[in-house]
């Protein structure tokens, strides 16, 4: 079997902070960006990689979410406690270096884990976690 991840899904509630994150500080290329009714579903993804995507969505928009299901997931998002992705680069301190330099939010610097990796920990404007390994 040959499966691949395509892309994933994180929400985001304002989508100019978004590209500031992904696409200028993280230096992802915008593939898509798509409008409709006032809301919009942005695409992105590393450069030199056209089959790995994230899709940056509005949150809660699923016509089968109740309205407490759509105000908890505001709620988690705020929290942080919502969405979450893991990322890699073989130079993690220069990477943390460019994000922490462009203003993204900090949750842990550059750190050797017990379990047997080094990455740090963002968040995005939306509250989303971006965790980054470093890979050996």
């Amino acid at each position: 079997m040959d499966v691949t991840i395509r892309s994933s899904f994180l929400p985001h509630n304002d989508p100019d902070a978004a590209l500031a994150f992904y696409r200028d500080a993280l230096g992802f290329e915008v593939r898509l960006d798509v409008g409709y009714e006032g809301m919009r579903w942005i695409t992105v993804g590393p450069v030199g990689q056209p089959d790995t995507a994230i899709v940056l969505h509005p949150p809660a928009v699923d016509p089968g979410i109740t309205d407490d299901e759509r105000r908890m997931i505001v709620e988690m998002m705020a929290k942080g406690t919502y969405g979450g992705i893991n990322l890699a680069t073989p130079d993690l301190d220069d990477t943390f270096d460019r994000l922490q330099a462009s203003g993204a939010d900090v949750v842990q610097e550059p750190t050797d884990q017990p379990y047997g990796v080094r990455d740090c920990a963002f968040r995005d404007p939306a509250g989303n976690l971006v965790r980054i390994q470093e890979t050996r």
